[in-house]
């Protein structure tokens, strides 16, 4: 297991249950992974007047035309099993008055189903208890501060990794929860590390990645030089009647449209005013739900109480990533990927709010039956594992300021064949693929926005963009 974000920790205690042993490697001590920031929660249709199926029809309207619909009927059933299972754990969920889960409403959603731990500090309640679970779980092995430098390979099949001190794990069956790699942009909501290394590792090794030119760009990332640049602040805030002010005060958007549609006004808004960013008008939120975004804009000045928050759009949230089938494997087998760096298709052109820790936590547990599975019924091979580094030969280099600007500028909310194609001449090798994969789809979908190409092309409904390994990008149906 590579990984110890929500997807990572969680598989690697399914696993367990299963049967078979784990490694689990982690780039940072427990509890320090991208998962610690996140603020949303899980999306699960929980509420009396709440139905799986209203949720999926959300989660498909949501990804405009381009979400996988098996995969996204997989979640939604799921989902509420998700939730049941960490409570079992022992996680414990926001409770209303009458002690039952407390469920909020988020953008693109037709009803309240969202659980949240903490109110907005989720990520951090669910990484640090999922991180003690994991300390105190015979079987799992963790090994701090490392990380997996390639992948081994033999016979078409992934044996294990190499990590950066040049030891070799081999493995059954190896599960890539490595996360996302919204990063790469100039301007984003995530640390540093969430550069998608994962999915060059993969690459390197022949699997297939998906979907790349798919990155959500959240709305509300604060827009200031005091420090806070890029902080978001969590679309659970709209929810309980946060509004989005333009430059005469006034609103301009639903503000509980999908992602895709209030970044996009954002950005006209902006453009119309010439000013760096529009308003968001907390005022009237009761502090009290959102404890640490509050905190967090008072230590850089901002009191949400009595003043507005300058924000912006920021990348948020890759859809794409390592391709996968509905149990988490990828092209490769013996190679499973959990998470933000997978690509189930789930989320189509637009992902729904708080879909994605769902996501975590379903396909988790089904990637540890499977791999569990493979693992136990294969003989271990007595072959001569290769080395597959990552794409480009080589240990995996963090983008440059260079490459990340660039991928800002012409790869951000709107595109056009010029811009990217100065990206597929990048220095860096996964920008060199979101660069072919966006010119492969030539049409405007939901995060994906090309100036020169500005209809939706219904004959690419469902379709998703490939990259095979080694090969050139290519459309699949997957359903």
């Amino acid at each position: 297991m590579v990984g110890a974000g929500a997807a990572g920790l969680y598989t690697a205690i399914r696993a367990v249950r299963e049967g078979v042993g784990v490694t689990l490697i982690s780039a940072t001590a427990l509890a320090g992974s991208s998962t610690y920031w996140a603020q949303g929660g899980l999306a699960a249709a929980l509420a009396s007047d709440d139905t799986p199926e209203r949720h999926l029809q959300d989660t498909v309207s949501a990804g405009r035309g381009a979400v996988r619909e098996s995969a996204a009927r997989v979640l939604c059933q799921e989902a509420p099993q998700a939730v049941q299972d960490l409570q079992d754990l022992g996680m414990q969920f926001d409770l209303d008055a009458a002690g039952e889960l407390s469920l909020g409403l988020e953008g693109g959603h037709s009803a309240r189903r969202v659980v949240h731990a903490g109110g907005a500090a989720t990520g951090q309640r669910l990484i640090e208890w999922l991180s003690t679970v994991t300390g105190r779980q015979a079987g799992i092995a963790v090994l701090e501060g490392r990380r997996a430098s390639a992948l081994l390979v033999a016979d078409g099949r992934c044996r294990g990794v190499v990590l950066d001190d040049g030891r070799r794990i081999e493995a059954g069956a190896t599960v890539l929860a490595t996360g996302g790699a919204a990063a790469l942009w100039a301007r984003t909501t995530n640390p540093p590390g969430a550069v998608g290394g994962g999915l060059l590792l993969a690459a390197g090794a022949g699997a297939a990645l998906a979907d790349l030119e798919l990155v959500q760009f959240h709305p509300t990332a604060v827009a200031t030089a005091n420090g806070a640049d890029g902080f978001l602040v969590t679309e659970a805030v709209r929810g309980e009647g946060a509004r989005l002010l333009d430059a005469r005060g006034q609103r301009f958007v639903d503000e509980l449209a999908p992602r895709d549609e209030v970044a996009r006004a954002i950005k006209q808004e902006m453009a119309l005013s010439g000013r760096a960013s529009v308003s968001l008008d907390m005022r009237e939120v009761d502090p009290g739900l959102f404890p640490n975004v509050v905190a967090a804009l008072r230590r850089v000045g901002i009191d949400p109480e009595r003043e507005l928050v300058p924000v912006a759009p920021a990348a948020h949230y890759v859809m794409g990533g390592i391709a996968t089938d509905l149990d988490a494997r990828s092209t490769i087998p013996g190679l499973y990927a959990v998470g933000e760096c997978s690509c189930t298709g789930v989320h189509g052109a637009n992902r729904l709010a708080s879909n994605s820790l769902t996501e975590c936590f379903v396909f988790g547990a089904r990637a540890a039956r499977s791999a569990a599975a493979e693992a136990l019924s294969s003989a271990r091979a007595r072959v001569r594992s290769q080395v597959a580094e990552g794409l480009g030969g080589g240990p995996i280099q963090p983008p440059s300021q260079k490459s990340r600007q660039a991928l800002w500028d012409n790869g951000g909310l709107e595109r056009d064949a010029a811009g990217l194609g100065g990206l597929i001449h990048d220095e860096h090798p996964l920008v060199r693929l979101i660069g072919h994969c966006a010119l492969t789809r030539r049409e405007s979908r939901g995060a994906h926005q090309r100036r020169d190409f500005p209809e939706l092309d219904h004959r690419l409904d469902a379709q998703h963009v490939v990259i095979p390994g080694g090969g050139a990008p290519g459309l699949e149906s997957w359903d």
